[in-house]
Formats: structure tokens, C-alpha cells, sequence
């Protein structure tokens, strides 16, 4: 069965984050003045293909420590996770 995965990776509390400081300067001469603490991280989509949604979890677990964060300055978290529709089955509801 496939699921979908959405990843969210950041970086670590504490940590300067020069991107966010730059966003965040830019608001108030938009218009946004009551914006503060604006972080800037990674959205990653994903679909894997697994036996179980458990096992799923695993593989995006373990991609999201070798690959998708830098675990010494980055965070992440699984967000979301959805089983896909088999496409061979249509709904007629």
C-alpha cells in the first residue's frame, strides 16, 4: 500500500537563523508589523510504497535522519500520513 507523507525539518531552538531575520525585517515595510520569531525550514512531500503504514513510518523516519535533516542543527517531524487510494478501485459513491 502507498502512503503519503509530509516532513517538516528546522532548525534546532537557539540557532541563528539569518533567512528568518531577513523575511522577518521585510514584513513591516509589507504591512505585516505583528509578525515576530519568523523561522524558515524544508517542506518535504513524499509517497512511499510498504507493507504496512507502521513499517512506512519506519522508511520516512530513517530518511528524514540520514538525509533530509542535518541532525546537528536540524529537527523534524512527520506531520501527516495518509494511505492512498488503490487506483484500481474506483469510489461510485
Amino acid at each position: 500500500m502507498k502512503y503519503q507523507f509530509q516532513v517538516i525539518v528546522s532548525l534546532k531552538p537557539g540557532l541563528l537563523d539569518p533567512q528568518g531575520k531577513a523575511i522577518e525585517g521585510s514584513l513591516p515595510a509589507m504591512g505585516w508589523a505583528n509578525a515576530s520569531n519568523v523561522r524558515v525550514g524544508k517542506h518535504v512531500e513524499l509517497v512511499v510504497d510498504a507493507e504496512t503504514e507502521a513499517a512506512a513510518v519506519s522508511q520516512v523516519d530513517e530518511m528524514a535522519q540520514r538525509l533530509l535533516s542535518n541532525p546537528v542543527i536540524e529537527s523534524y517531524r512527520i506531520v501527516s500520513t495518509a494511505p492512498l487510494p488503490d487506483p484500481r478501485f474506483e469510489d461510485v459513491s
